[in-house]
C-alpha cells in the first residue's frame, strides 16, 4: 500500500498508530507538541539532577499485556520490563501490609480464608489473557472467540466494588486489597464498572505482572520511536498543530487528541452533527500528583511494602470508598486514597546511587485547585512516620499543571474522559474512531478501550482507517 498518513500526538496511542500505518507501507508523519515524545509516558528530571521521574504512568501492566505491543520487537529497541518481587502492597494499621503477589497460587494462600473465592474470580481472566486480553481491549462487538469470557466480564461489569468485595470476601485485608485495584477506575467505588476495573487489574497482575520499564516510561516511548523510525516513519517534536488545515497532501490524519481539541484542530470539517456530539463529551476527575527526590527509601513501617514498585495507601475499604466518593461528589477527600510508585528500588538507573525517587498521586475532582501536599504527606507518614525527613526535593503538579504539561490531561484527567457506565460503552462517540470527515479520525484515550499505556486505542483505530481507504 502506497500514500501518506499524519498522526498526530507522539504518546503510546499516537505511536501505535503511527507504526499500524507505516506497517501497510505508507509513509507517515508524527507531529508532537511537547520537546519530547511520550505523551503521559515520559521521563524528566523533575527535582533534582540525576533523579528521574515517570511524568505520568509508572508501573505498567496493561503495557507489558498489550496484543500490540506484544507483537513488536520492542525489546530488540532497548525495552526492558522489571518486575519487583510483589506486584502490589497495600498497608494497614495494625503494622502490617497485604501483598498481591504475582503467582496466583502464592497470592490465594496469602489471603488465606479469602484465597479461594479470590482464585476463583481472577483465574478465568488471567488463565486465558492471552485471549482475554484482544477481546476486552476493543470497541463492544458482538462476535468473540471467548463469548463466556466476555460475559463473565460484562456481569462484572454491573456490579460494584463494594458489593463484589462483600459477596465474595470475609476479610477486611482482602475487601482493601481489592478496593485499591478498583479505585484506579475513577468512579465511587458503589458505582458500576468499578468492580471490573479491580478484576481486569487483577487478573493482570497475576498473568503479566505489574512491571517498571528500565529507565522509567520513556523507555516505552523510545523503543516504540525507534522501532517507527525502522519502518521509515518520522517523528518531529515541538511541533503543534492548532489548525488541521495546515496539514496538506495526507490520505489520512490521525488524532492522539481529545474531543475538545479535535474541535478546535478540526473547525469546519467535521459536520455541526458531530461537532455538537463532541461538545456533549464529558470529562472526568482529576489527580494531584507529587514526585519526590529521596535520601533513602520509605521508611514503611510494614517491611513487605519493600517488595513491591506500587503501594495503595488508603486504609480500610470504607476509607478508600470514602476517599473516591468525596471525589465523584466534587470534594476533596481528608484522607485520600494515594497511588505510590517506588521504582528506584528495582531499578538503579533512576536515582544517583543511595538515592531514591517516589511516585504519588490522589484523586480529585475535575480542575481542582485545593492543594493536597500536606493530606498526601499525612497519608504516607501514617504508614511510613518520619518520610518527609527522607525528603531531598518535590514537584508537585495540580490539575492545570498537568494539562500545561500534556494537553491531552484536561482539567487533570488522566483517563481521557468521564468512565461512567453511559460515556465508557460509545466513545467519544457511537463512531468510536471515525469523524464526520472520512479521511480524520481519532486515536487518543477518549476511545475504547480507554486509559492506559496500551496502544489499543491507536491500533484500532489505524486498523479501521486502513479499512476505509479507498484504495
Amino acid at each position: 500500500m502506497k500514500g501518506s498518513a499524519c498522526v498526530i500526538g507522539a504518546g503510546p496511542n499516537g505511536l501505535a498508530a503511527a507504526i499500524v500505518l507505516a506497517q501497510a507501507g505508507m509513509h507517515v508523519d508524527v507531529f508532537e507538541a511537547e520537546p519530547q515524545p511520550g505523551g503521559a509516558a515520559r521521563t524528566l528530571e523533575l527535582t533534582l539532577p540525576g533523579f528521574r521521574h515517570d511524568f505520568g504512568s509508572a508501573v505498567h501492566p496493561m503495557a507489558v499485556g498489550s496484543p500490540f505491543f506484544c507483537s513488536l520487537p520492542l525489546h530488540q529497541y532497548g525495552l526492558e520490563w522489571i518486575h519487583s518481587p510483589s506486584n502490589l502492597a497495600h498497608p494497614l494499621d495494625d503494622g502490617t501490609a497485604v501483598m498481591l503477589e504475582r503467582d496466583l497460587k502464592q497470592a490465594a494462600y496469602v489471603l488465606g480464608e479469602d484465597g479461594i473465592a479470590w482464585r476463583r474470580l481472577m483465574e478465568p481472566f488471567s488463565a486465558n489473557w492471552d485471549r482475554f486480553a484482544p477481546e476486552v481491549l476493543r470497541p463492544i462487538h458482538f462476535m468473540t472467540r471467548t463469548p463466556w469470557l466476555l460475559a463473565r466480564m460484562g456481569l462484572l461489569s454491573l456490579s460494584s466494588a463494594t458489593a463484589l468485595a462483600n459477596r465474595s470476601f470475609r476479610n477486611p485485608r482482602t475487601k482493601a486489597l481489592f478496593a485499591g485495584l478498583a479505585a484506579h477506575s475513577f468512579l465511587a467505588l458503589d458505582e458500576p464498572l468499578s468492580a471490573s476495573v479491580g478484576v481486569m487489574l487483577g487478573a493482570a497482575a497475576h498473568a503479566v505482572g505489574w512491571p517498571i520499564p528500565r529507565g522509567g516510561a520513556q523507555s516505552i516511548t523510545t523503543a516504540l520511536c525507534n522501532y517507527l523510525a525502522s519502518l521509515g516513519a518520522v517523528v518531529t517534536t515541538s511541533q503543534r498543530v492548532d489548525d488541521l488545515a495546515s496539514l496538506t497532501n495526507y490520505d489520512l490524519i490521525l488524532c492522539d487528541v481529545t474531543p475538545r481539541q479535535l474541535l478546535r484542530m478540526a473547525g469546519s470539517r467535521l459536520s455541526a452533527g458531530y461537532r455538537r456530539k463532541l461538545e456533549r463529551y464529558r470529562y472526568g476527575p482529576g489527580v494531584f500528583k507529587v514526585d519526590y527526590a529521596l535520601s533513602a527509601p520509605v521508611p514503611w513501617k510494614a517491611q513487605d511494602c519493600l517488595r513491591a514498585a506500587t503501594v495503595h495507601i488508603g486504609g480500610t475499604m470504607e476509607e478508600i470508598a470514602a476517599s473516591e466518593d468525596a471525589m465523584r461528589h466534587g470534594k476533596v477527600a481528608e484522607r485520600p486514597f494515594v497511588l505510590v510508585a517506588q521504582p528506584s528500588l528495582f531499578d538503579a538507573t533512576r536515582a544517583p546511587e543511595g538515592r531514591h525517587v517516589l511516585w504519588a498521586y490522589c484523586h480529585v475532582p475535575h480542575g481542582s485547585d485545593c492543594n493536597m501536599l500536606e493530606r498526601i504527606e499525612a497519608q504516607i507518614e501514617r504508614f511510613a512516620p518520619r518520610f518527609r525527613d527522607c525528603v531531598l526535593g518535590r514537584k508537585i503538579f495540580s490539575p492545570a499543571a498537568l494539562e500545561q504539561m500534556d494537553a491531552n490531561l484536561v482539567g487533570g484527567d488522566i483517563a481521557g474522559g468521564a468512565s461512567d457506565l453511559p460515556q465508557f460503552l460509545f466513545r467519544p462517540t457511537s463512531g468510536f474512531y471515525a469523524t464526520s470527515a472520512r479521511d480524520l479520525y481519532i486515536c487518543s484515550s477518549s476511545t475504547p478501550p480507554g486509559a492506559g499505556v496500551h496502544g489499543m486505542c491507536g491500533y484500532h483505530a489505524a486498523k479501521l482507517a486502513l479499512r476505509r481507504l479507498p484504495r
